[in-house]
């Protein structure tokens, strides 16, 4: 009878770890294809990079560790690892605060499928798509850039512009231009005396206001005692002819410019072009020697916008169109961490007297804390990847301004630096900086799964 059982138990396990033996068969044949794969995209590929950080530009002349020495020497590499420290703290945490702000309030509007669904679409556009709109909206010409066309209609809504921007005085005149961009009179003047004809040019015919009236009759007109007066007129006839320096009759004036009467270097008195171009100053000091002149904010440049994509904004603004494709997937993840907030506790803390910024701070927040690491870590991994962005928005002389540690891999493995070796040794940097993230991602994903 023992002998019997024994053999049965026997044959038991035999079959059990037969079944135990095909069913590995059978699970690595399905995982072999995803395993060869994995080997060739992703294990050779890295120890080949770290293999090749050894070697020199050529691949012929192993160099030890001089790749990751030369890599820390090289003022481009330490920008773009100062960049990427830029991103790694600016991006996610932005990201990470905004997804939850919105994640909070769309619960609480009528239509929040909509507004998910409004905020999550860029995550739709590629990076190219979306570095290419980006371009397109950060131009500086406000006929070209919409950001900049806003920003010029908001500044020209509080602050008037220049009179005539590019005007200027004829050469050989009896106008000068100053250091600070202002035309004064070469001589200076008495009151009492002749009117002054001041001519400007470089201002086209279609730009004078249509109120202009010719200025003959203001020139013509002699001053009073203790008067100085003048015109300010287009130096310039219609259909051609006419005398430089002289106001022909065809010749309008230019209304609205600022006009100052100067003596030793102070402005004592101003006034104001008319429709004709005729200004006046009343009350000088007879026998005085004045100077007339058109302050420098007559002929300002009009305000063009802010440069987004320059030296000192490209970065900020690269992350801005970061933050247009990322925040709904923020939102998206942290609403559905809220949607499984024990709502028996945040009632508790509504009836107990907390208002919606306490409970918010002191409820919600500490319970969303495990999404919210996941969040920002996720982020903060693929923040690291970067590249597409960069490389699209940011204009060419600035590509280094703003170059972060997947842009300066690439540039210096295939954008005209050739170096592959250094190129490697970058590429090994960015893994090491980025598996630490990932590990720590991962071991948080099983500890809430278990």
């Amino acid at each position: 009878m023992t002998t019997v059982t024994e053999t049965a138990r026997r044959g038991a396990d035999d079959a059990r770890r037969r079944a135990g033996r095909r069913r590995r068969a059978v699970a690595v044949a399905f995982a072999l294809p995803a395993l060869l794969l994995l080997g060739a995209l992703v294990v050779y590929p890295v120890l080949f990079s770290v293999g090749r950080s050894f070697f020199d530009a050529s691949g012929t002349r192993f160099v030890g560790g001089g790749n990751y020495v030369e890599m820390f020497r090289d003022p481009a590499t330490l920008r773009a690892v100062r960049n990427s420290t830029v991103w790694v703290v600016v991006a996610p945490t932005l990201l990470t605060a905004l997804g939850l702000i919105l994640a909070v309030l769309v619960e609480r509007i009528r239509w929040a499928a909509a507004f998910k669904l409004l905020l999550f679409l860029p995550m739709a556009v590629s990076f190219l798509a979306a570095g290419i709109i980006f371009r397109l909206a950060y131009e500086e010409d406000p006929d070209k850039g919409v950001l900049n066309a806003a920003v010029v209609g908001v500044h020209d809504l509080f602050e008037d512009g220049a009179s005539y921007p590019g005007a200027r005085a004829r050469e050989g005149g009896d106008v000068r231009r100053t250091g600070d961009g202002a035309y004064e009179t070469t001589a200076a003047v008495s009151p009492g005396g002749t009117a002054l004809p001041l001519g400007l040019v470089g201002v086209r015919p279609a730009e004078v206001p249509p109120e202009a009236r010719p200025a003959a009759a203001a020139a013509a007109g002699k001053p009073g005692p203790g008067e100085l007066r003048g015109v300010v007129y287009l130096d310039f006839t219609p259909g051609g002819g006419g005398r430089p320096g002289a106001v022909d009759a065809a010749e309008r004036g230019l209304p609205g410019l600022a006009v100052e009467a100067v003596r030793d270097g102070r402005a004592v008195a101003t006034a104001t072009t008319g429709a004709d171009g005729a200004f006046r100053f009343d009350g000088l000091e007879e026998g005085g020697a004045y100077t007339v002149r058109l302050p420098a904010e007559n002929f300002a440049e009009p305000f063009g916008g802010v440069s987004w994509l320059g030296p000192a904004l490209v970065t900020p603004a690269i992350i801005g169109a970061y933050l247009w494709i990322w925040t709904g997937f923020a939102m998206v993840l942290i609403g559905a961490g809220l949607s499984a907030l024990p709502r028996d506790a945040l009632e508790a803390a509504r009836i107990d007297g907390a208002n919606e910024w306490q409970v918010f701070r002191r409820i919600t927040v500490p319970l969303l804390a495990p999404v919210l690491t996941v969040v920002f870590v996720t982020l903060v991994i693929n923040v690291m990847k970067v590249f597409d962005l960069i490389y699209i928005i940011a204009p060419g002389p600035v590509q280094q301004d703003a170059t972060v540690l997947a842009t300066q891999m690439w540039l210096v493995s295939f954008g005209g630096g050739n170096d592959q070796g250094l190129g490697s040794a970058l590429s090994v940097l960015l893994l090491l900086l980025v598996v630490p993230a990932m590990v720590f991602n991962v071991r948080r994903f099983r500890r809430s799964q278990s």
